[in-house]
Protein backbone atom coordinates (compact mmCIF):
# COMPACT_ATOMS: atom_id res chain seq x y z
CA UNK A 1 0.00 0.00 0.00
CA UNK A 2 1.34 3.44 -0.92
CA UNK A 3 2.00 5.82 1.94
CA UNK A 4 -0.37 8.77 2.25
CA UNK A 5 0.62 12.28 3.27
CA UNK A 6 -1.48 14.77 5.19
CA UNK A 7 -1.01 18.54 5.49
CA UNK A 8 -1.16 19.04 9.25
CA UNK A 9 -2.92 22.05 10.70
CA UNK A 10 0.23 23.65 12.13
CA UNK A 11 2.09 23.62 8.82
CA UNK A 12 -0.31 26.17 7.37
CA UNK A 13 -2.17 27.30 10.46
CA UNK A 14 -3.28 30.68 9.16
CA UNK A 15 -5.34 29.06 6.39
CA UNK A 16 -9.02 28.41 6.92
CA UNK A 17 -10.02 24.77 6.44
CA UNK A 18 -11.34 25.19 2.89
CA UNK A 19 -8.17 27.00 1.82
CA UNK A 20 -6.00 24.32 3.42
CA UNK A 21 -7.92 21.61 1.57
CA UNK A 22 -7.50 23.37 -1.76
CA UNK A 23 -3.80 23.97 -1.13
CA UNK A 24 -3.29 20.31 -0.25
CA UNK A 25 -4.90 19.31 -3.54
CA UNK A 26 -2.76 21.74 -5.53
CA UNK A 27 0.49 20.46 -3.99
CA UNK A 28 -0.17 16.73 -4.10
CA UNK A 29 -1.10 15.90 -0.51
CA UNK A 30 -3.70 13.19 0.07
CA UNK A 31 -5.34 14.59 3.21
CA UNK A 32 -5.40 17.47 5.64
CA UNK A 33 -5.60 17.81 9.39
CA UNK A 34 -7.96 20.40 10.84
CA UNK A 35 -7.98 22.02 14.28
CA UNK A 36 -11.47 22.49 15.69
CA UNK A 37 -10.43 23.11 19.30
CA UNK A 38 -7.41 25.14 20.48
CA UNK A 39 -4.32 23.42 21.81
CA UNK A 40 -4.12 25.94 24.67
CA UNK A 41 -6.44 28.61 26.09
CA UNK A 42 -6.64 31.49 23.62
CA UNK A 43 -5.00 29.45 20.86
CA UNK A 44 -6.17 29.49 17.27
CA UNK A 45 -8.68 27.02 15.86
CA UNK A 46 -11.48 26.78 13.31
CA UNK A 47 -14.61 25.48 15.09
CA UNK A 48 -16.30 23.61 12.27
CA UNK A 49 -18.44 21.80 14.85
CA UNK A 50 -20.18 25.07 15.78
CA UNK A 51 -19.76 27.19 12.61
CA UNK A 52 -22.03 25.93 9.83
CA UNK A 53 -20.52 28.30 7.26
CA UNK A 54 -16.96 27.10 7.88
CA UNK A 55 -18.11 23.49 7.74
CA UNK A 56 -20.03 24.03 4.51
CA UNK A 57 -17.02 25.69 2.87
CA UNK A 58 -14.77 22.79 3.92
CA UNK A 59 -17.22 20.20 2.61
CA UNK A 60 -17.47 22.06 -0.71
CA UNK A 61 -13.67 22.14 -1.00
CA UNK A 62 -13.58 18.40 -0.37
CA UNK A 63 -16.16 17.77 -3.06
CA UNK A 64 -14.21 19.90 -5.52
CA UNK A 65 -10.80 18.37 -4.81
CA UNK A 66 -11.27 14.85 -3.46
CA UNK A 67 -8.96 15.66 -0.55
CA UNK A 68 -9.73 13.74 2.63
CA UNK A 69 -9.65 14.92 6.24
CA UNK A 70 -7.37 12.61 8.17
CA UNK A 71 -7.32 13.94 11.72
CA UNK A 72 -9.17 16.46 13.83
CA UNK A 73 -7.45 18.37 16.64
CA UNK A 74 -7.41 18.51 19.57
CA UNK A 75 -9.22 16.88 22.44
CA UNK A 76 -7.37 17.28 25.72
CA UNK A 77 -8.23 14.95 28.60
CA UNK A 78 -8.01 16.71 31.94
CA UNK A 79 -9.36 15.87 35.37
CA UNK A 80 -12.85 17.20 34.56
CA UNK A 81 -13.11 15.58 31.12
CA UNK A 82 -16.51 14.35 29.89
CA UNK A 83 -16.67 12.51 26.57
CA UNK A 84 -20.30 13.49 26.06
CA UNK A 85 -19.32 17.16 25.75
CA UNK A 86 -17.76 16.41 22.35
CA UNK A 87 -20.69 15.00 20.38
CA UNK A 88 -20.82 17.99 17.97
CA UNK A 89 -17.06 17.51 17.37
CA UNK A 90 -17.66 13.85 16.49
CA UNK A 91 -20.55 14.73 14.18
CA UNK A 92 -18.40 17.26 12.30
CA UNK A 93 -15.81 14.52 11.92
CA UNK A 94 -18.42 12.15 10.49
CA UNK A 95 -19.56 14.73 7.93
CA UNK A 96 -15.98 15.46 6.89
CA UNK A 97 -15.13 11.77 6.62
CA UNK A 98 -12.35 12.21 9.17
CA UNK A 99 -10.50 9.14 10.37
CA UNK A 100 -8.81 10.15 13.63
CA UNK A 101 -8.99 12.44 16.63
CA UNK A 102 -5.72 13.76 18.00
CA UNK A 103 -5.84 13.33 21.78
CA UNK A 104 -3.59 14.78 24.50
CA UNK A 105 -3.48 13.48 28.07
CA UNK A 106 -3.30 16.16 30.76
CA UNK A 107 -4.74 14.31 33.77
CA UNK A 108 -1.95 13.25 36.19
CA UNK A 109 -4.22 10.58 37.68
CA UNK A 110 -3.37 7.68 35.37
CA UNK A 111 -6.38 5.55 36.31
CA UNK A 112 -8.81 8.41 35.72
CA UNK A 113 -7.03 9.39 32.49
CA UNK A 114 -7.29 5.82 31.23
CA UNK A 115 -10.99 5.64 32.07
CA UNK A 116 -11.61 8.99 30.35
CA UNK A 117 -9.71 7.86 27.27
CA UNK A 118 -11.75 4.66 27.15
CA UNK A 119 -14.96 6.70 27.41
CA UNK A 120 -13.77 8.96 24.59
CA UNK A 121 -13.05 5.96 22.38
CA UNK A 122 -16.48 4.50 23.08
CA UNK A 123 -18.21 7.80 22.32
CA UNK A 124 -16.26 8.40 19.09
CA UNK A 125 -16.57 4.88 17.67
CA UNK A 126 -20.11 5.24 16.26
CA UNK A 127 -18.86 8.17 14.19
CA UNK A 128 -16.12 6.09 12.55
CA UNK A 129 -13.31 7.85 14.42
CA UNK A 130 -10.21 6.48 16.07
CA UNK A 131 -8.75 8.21 19.14
CA UNK A 132 -5.02 8.70 18.67
CA UNK A 133 -3.16 9.47 21.90
CA UNK A 134 -0.07 11.59 21.36
CA UNK A 135 2.70 11.37 23.91
CA UNK A 136 4.36 14.74 24.60
CA UNK A 137 7.05 15.26 27.24
CA UNK A 138 5.32 18.21 28.95
CA UNK A 139 1.98 16.41 29.35
CA UNK A 140 0.84 13.64 31.68
CA UNK A 141 1.58 11.16 28.86
CA UNK A 142 5.27 11.89 28.54
CA UNK A 143 6.57 9.04 26.40
CA UNK A 144 5.64 6.00 24.37
CA UNK A 145 5.59 3.64 27.35
CA UNK A 146 3.10 5.88 29.17
CA UNK A 147 0.87 6.07 26.10
CA UNK A 148 0.90 2.30 25.68
CA UNK A 149 -0.14 1.82 29.32
CA UNK A 150 -3.17 4.03 28.71
CA UNK A 151 -4.07 2.20 25.49
CA UNK A 152 -3.69 -1.21 27.09
CA UNK A 153 -5.74 -0.15 30.11
CA UNK A 154 -8.48 1.37 27.97
CA UNK A 155 -8.71 -1.78 25.81
CA UNK A 156 -10.78 -0.14 23.06
CA UNK A 157 -10.70 -1.31 19.43
CA UNK A 158 -10.44 2.25 18.08
CA UNK A 159 -7.65 3.31 20.47
CA UNK A 160 -4.43 4.28 18.73
CA UNK A 161 -1.06 5.85 19.50
CA UNK A 162 0.26 8.82 17.54
CA UNK A 163 4.03 8.94 17.08
CA UNK A 164 5.35 12.47 16.53
CA UNK A 165 9.01 12.56 15.47
CA UNK A 166 9.69 15.60 17.66
CA UNK A 167 8.25 14.04 20.81
CA UNK A 168 9.96 10.73 20.09
CA UNK A 169 13.29 12.57 20.00
CA UNK A 170 12.63 14.64 23.12
CA UNK A 171 11.11 12.02 25.40
CA UNK A 172 12.42 8.89 27.09
CA UNK A 173 11.37 6.71 24.16
CA UNK A 174 13.52 4.15 22.36
CA UNK A 175 13.42 2.81 18.82
CA UNK A 176 12.79 -0.64 20.29
CA UNK A 177 9.62 0.67 21.99
CA UNK A 178 8.45 2.20 18.72
CA UNK A 179 9.08 -1.02 16.80
CA UNK A 180 7.17 -3.00 19.43
CA UNK A 181 3.91 -1.06 19.04
CA UNK A 182 1.33 -3.47 17.57
CA UNK A 183 0.30 -2.42 14.06
CA UNK A 184 -3.36 -2.36 15.10
CA UNK A 185 -2.55 0.30 17.70
CA UNK A 186 -0.66 2.59 15.34
CA UNK A 187 -2.77 5.33 13.84
CA UNK A 188 -0.32 7.57 12.05
CA UNK A 189 2.98 9.38 12.48
CA UNK A 190 3.88 13.05 12.36
CA UNK A 191 7.13 14.10 10.72
CA UNK A 192 9.36 17.14 11.18
CA UNK A 193 12.93 17.83 12.22
CA UNK A 194 14.52 19.90 14.99
CA UNK A 195 17.91 20.64 16.52
CA UNK A 196 19.48 17.70 18.34
CA UNK A 197 19.84 19.76 21.53
CA UNK A 198 16.78 19.30 23.75
CA UNK A 199 15.39 22.40 25.51
CA UNK A 200 15.73 22.26 29.28
CA UNK A 201 12.29 23.67 30.08
CA UNK A 202 8.71 22.83 29.17
CA UNK A 203 8.40 26.33 27.73
CA UNK A 204 11.26 25.61 25.36
CA UNK A 205 9.82 22.26 24.35
CA UNK A 206 6.41 23.79 23.68
CA UNK A 207 7.85 26.70 21.68
CA UNK A 208 9.62 24.37 19.28
CA UNK A 209 6.60 22.07 19.00
CA UNK A 210 4.09 24.79 18.25
CA UNK A 211 6.12 27.47 16.49
CA UNK A 212 9.56 26.51 15.19
CA UNK A 213 10.17 23.08 13.69
CA UNK A 214 12.49 22.29 10.79
CA UNK A 215 12.07 20.50 7.48
CA UNK A 216 12.98 16.79 7.47
CA UNK A 217 16.71 16.45 6.92
CA UNK A 218 17.60 19.87 8.34
CA UNK A 219 17.97 18.92 12.00
CA UNK A 220 19.25 16.25 14.34
CA UNK A 221 16.26 13.91 14.83
CA UNK A 222 16.93 10.29 13.90
CA UNK A 223 14.23 10.19 11.25
CA UNK A 224 15.91 7.25 9.49
CA UNK A 225 15.80 5.15 12.64
CA UNK A 226 12.29 6.19 13.58
CA UNK A 227 10.66 5.60 10.22
CA UNK A 228 12.56 2.37 9.67
CA UNK A 229 10.96 1.18 12.92
CA UNK A 230 7.47 2.13 11.73
CA UNK A 231 5.43 0.29 9.07
CA UNK A 232 6.06 1.44 5.51
CA UNK A 233 2.35 2.02 4.90
CA UNK A 234 1.72 4.11 8.01
CA UNK A 235 0.06 7.43 7.07
CA UNK A 236 2.27 10.46 7.66
CA UNK A 237 1.07 13.85 8.82
CA UNK A 238 3.53 16.60 7.91
CA UNK A 239 3.52 18.90 10.93
CA UNK A 240 6.12 21.63 10.56
CA UNK A 241 5.15 25.01 12.00
CA UNK A 242 7.64 27.83 11.49
CA UNK A 243 6.86 31.27 12.85
CA UNK A 244 10.08 32.58 11.27
CA UNK A 245 9.89 31.07 7.78
CA UNK A 246 6.22 30.89 6.86
CA UNK A 247 5.75 34.70 6.91
CA UNK A 248 8.68 35.01 4.51
CA UNK A 249 7.89 32.14 2.16
CA UNK A 250 4.11 32.03 2.44
CA UNK A 251 1.96 29.01 3.26
CA UNK A 252 2.01 27.58 -0.25
CA UNK A 253 5.78 27.50 -0.64
CA UNK A 254 6.34 26.26 2.90
CA UNK A 255 3.84 23.44 2.46
CA UNK A 256 5.44 22.58 -0.89
CA UNK A 257 8.91 22.41 0.65
CA UNK A 258 7.58 20.37 3.57
CA UNK A 259 6.11 17.71 1.29
CA UNK A 260 9.18 17.61 -0.96
CA UNK A 261 11.56 17.24 1.99
CA UNK A 262 9.39 14.55 3.55
CA UNK A 263 9.25 12.53 0.34
CA UNK A 264 13.01 12.86 -0.13
CA UNK A 265 13.87 11.72 3.41
CA UNK A 266 11.41 8.83 3.53
CA UNK A 267 12.38 7.55 0.09
CA UNK A 268 15.88 6.85 1.42
CA UNK A 269 14.75 4.83 4.47
CA UNK A 270 14.39 1.04 4.42
CA UNK A 271 11.25 -0.20 6.16
CA UNK A 272 10.24 -3.25 8.12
Amino acid sequence: MARSFSLAYLTAERLAPAAAIRLAAELGYDNVGLRLLPAAPGGTSFPLHTDAILLGEALAAQRDTGIGVFDLEIIRIGAAFRAGDHLPFFEAGRRLGARAILVAGDDPDTARLTASFAALCEAAAPYGLTCDLEFMPWTAVKNCAAAMRVLDGAAQPNARILVDALHFARSATTLAEIAAIPRAQLGYAQICDAPAEIPATDEGLIHTARAERMLPGEGGIDLAGLFAALPADLPVSIEIPSASRVPVLGEREWARQALAATRRVLAAIPHR
